[in-house]
């Protein structure tokens, strides 16, 4: 057993952040005898994330040794992970028979995130999110014993909106990291260059471009609301109410004109509970 490099949080540190999450994968809405197989799920997600996004140090050596911590979780021998979390996440893969490409996944996307910063289309932002949020979905669906080649297509549309909306609440955290997630392309189409966005310069070309990109996640969004009327009982209004949090969200960017370089726009709990609201009389 390899012991976990300094810079990884603890098991406690990591799930803590459930807490704030904008999309909580764990919701109480899920049947209690998942949740805690949810949890650990969003452990490991969280877990990667952060050893890619914030970890000090050669983060794609950290990366690696997640990787090795997989091999344990997935290899059927009696060595055991030796991160709390992966130790977790190997008795839900057991329970559920989880395939691992999903995982591996999600430490690609992380990869990817120590090369790229840019993304010259839609096409290839699409790409990126297959890698860092569809997982998530996939495994949902798979620990509510609900996974179909039909749901999962609905689950990958909610599940790319969803980080969408994350990339437009944060665009003045990231671009202060140097990271674009606005295609190139959509940045040369409203002649709003790099430049630009990296000075935070809010105007009538980036309120029209935000239009658009919302304009296209709520399409997203919309596209997969029917995955929630195919499930049954709460699994189903758990996964409504992720709909709803994403339309909340862009309800929130575009009455504020999309200004999110001073800070992040994260809907409030009241708003929030209000949107959901209304999505339950739909």
């Amino acid at each position: 057993m390899s012991r976990p490099p300094a810079q990884a949080p603890g098991a406690a540190q990591v799930l803590d952040r459930a807490r704030g999450e904008n999309f909580p994968v764990a919701s109480r809405l899920f049947p209690r005898r998942v949740r805690p197989h949810l949890m650990n799920v969003y452990g490991f997600a969280r877990l990667v994330d952060d050893l890619g996004d914030e970890a000090a140090g050669d983060r794609l050596a950290m990366l690696d040794w997640v990787g090795s911590e997989l091999d344990m979780v997935f290899d059927g021998s009696a060595t055991m992970p030796s991160h709390p979390l992966l130790h977790a996440l190997r008795h839900t893969v057991r329970v559920f028979d989880l395939p691992r490409e999903p995982f591996d996944r999600l430490v690609e996307a992380n990869r990817q995130d120590q090369f790229a910063s840019r993304y010259a289309t839609f096409g290839a932002l699409l790409d990126y999110c297959r890698l860092s949020a569809n997982p998530v979905g996939e495994l949902v669906l798979r620990i509510c014993g609900a996974c179909t080649p039909e749901r999962l297509a609905l689950s990958d549309a909610t599940c790319t909106g969803l980080q969408l909306v994350e990339f437009w609440q944060d665009l003045g955290e990231d671009t202060a990291a140097g990271r674009v997630y606005l295609p190139i392309e959509d940045l040369d189409r409203f002649e709003y260059p790099v430049e630009a966005l990296l000075e935070g310069v809010d105007d009538d070309r980036f309120r029209e471009l935000m239009r658009f990109e919302a304009a296209r996640t709520r399409e997203l969004l919309e596209r997969g609301r029917g995955l929630s009327r195919t499930l049954p009982g709460r699994v189903g209004l758990a996964v409504r109410m992720f709909t709803a949090g994403g339309l909340a969200a862009l309800a929130g960017l575009e009455r504020r004109g999309f200004d999110t370089f001073g800070a992040s726009a994260h809907p409030s709990k009241t708003r929030r509970a209000w949107t959901v609201a209304r999505e339950m009389l739909r």
